[in-house]
């Protein structure tokens, strides 16, 4: 079969076309010296149903490696379906992890950068939540690797709590179970309505991420670290402007928190929270009643005037210290970094996550 612009899928099994309890959905772009490892991880899975790998090359030259497993996860009973897109540009991450699970077949669907390696439990213990868990996205802990790289980020990845995994979805950390962790059904997927294809620079994940919140999926983790998750230059995340997902958290917070708020206070009388105060609608930006903060000189300077435009007035947001603020709050102090200031004064409120107060740090 071949579509369109280059792209070819060979199905590479003699099997009859069956349906698989798993798939394990694998892009693959320029990431030769990882390769190995991963798809070695797939041949090491304890998961004792029917599963298969559906691999999508996206323009790289990595065939000889993927036929090389192919060889090992046939033996083993694990059909693999290659694709490829064989034009000298790449599509994308989005196009290819969409290819990969177009052709594949698996109820379920879990899926692997090609830079990361699974335990060998994954797929079993993901498959046993996701069956108790329909219509959610799953996820798991993981393990960082060099050990030392992003270690707040690895911290929070691993530490939320149930509820937190809704409730801190407006952080600049991103989805709260991470991409190459997710495990879920084919039909909720396509519920959901694939990934975007835009190409470098469009955060697919987040906005799929995003997508499933809207239309009523969940969210849940496996406790246990199931995957060695890589930091490296090459990483596609890294592609993706600070501006835009910027941009994408402060609507999706608008669209579903800040529009059945009739007023809020935004925590943070510095940078972050003056420029969430500037990205916010003209309508949200009316229900701000006040900021505040612990900082004496900017709750000395008593106010923030914000210079919408020389016809309209300036609005003067009053500053005043955290303990006389008023909730709801919307939260723009980075967490885990000042020694665990913030959350004493935090929790020194009594106040409810979800309810009384969402992060955007």
């Amino acid at each position: 079969m071949r579509f369109g612009n280059g792209v070819a899928l060979v199905r590479q099994t003699s099997e009859k076309a069956q349906t698989y309890g798993s798939s394990v959905i694998v892009p693959v772009h320029n990431s030769e010296c990882w390769l190995d490892e991963c798809l070695k991880s797939v041949w090491e899975q304890d998961f004792k149903e029917t599963m298969e790998l559906s691999v999508f090359n996206d323009a790289s030259k990595v065939s000889e490696i993927i036929e090389k497993w192919k060889i090992k996860l046939e033996d083993a009973g694990v059909p693999v379906i290659i694709g490829s897109n064989d034009s000298s540009q790449p599509r994308g991450v989005g196009f290819a992890k969409n290819q990969a699970v177009i052709q594949s077949s698996g109820t379920y669907l879990c899926f692997l950068d090609s830079d990361d390696v699974m335990m060998p439990q994954r797929v079993r213990l993901q498959h046993e939540a996701a069956i108790q868990h329909p219509n959610s996205i799953i996820g798991c802990q993981v393990k960082r690797e060099p050990p030392e790289s992003t270690e707040r980020y690895t911290r929070w990845i691993n530490n939320l709590t149930e509820e937190q995994l809704l409730t801190q979805v407006f952080t600049s950390h991103g989805p709260t179970v991470i991409m190459p962790t997710w495990f879920c059904s084919r039909k909720w997927f396509f519920h959901v309505g694939k990934f975007d294809e835009g190409g470098k620079g469009v955060p697919e994940d987040l906005l799929f991420f995003y997508k499933h919140i809207q239309k009523g999926g969940e969210v849940f983790r496996v406790n246990h670290c199931l995957l060695l998750y890589r930091y490296h230059p090459q990483a596609a995340t890294h592609s993706v402007l600070e501006g835009t997902i910027w941009n994408h958290r402060v609507r999706f917070l608008e669209e579903r928190v800040l529009s059945s708020w009739t007023s809020f206070t935004i925590w943070n009388a510095g940078k972050q929270g003056k420029k969430l105060y500037r990205s916010l609608s003209p309508a949200n930006r009316k229900k701000v009643t006040a900021f505040c903060d612990v900082d004496e000189k900017k709750i000395t300077k008593g106010f923030y005037t914000y210079e919408e435009s020389e016809e309209r007035p300036k609005p003067k947001i009053p500053i005043c210290h955290f303990r006389d603020a008023t909730p709801p709050f919307i939260i723009c102090v980075k967490l885990d970094l000042t020694g665990g200031a913030f959350e004493t004064n935090l929790n020194m409120l009594n106040l409810r996550e979800g309810r009384d107060y969402y992060h955007f740090n």
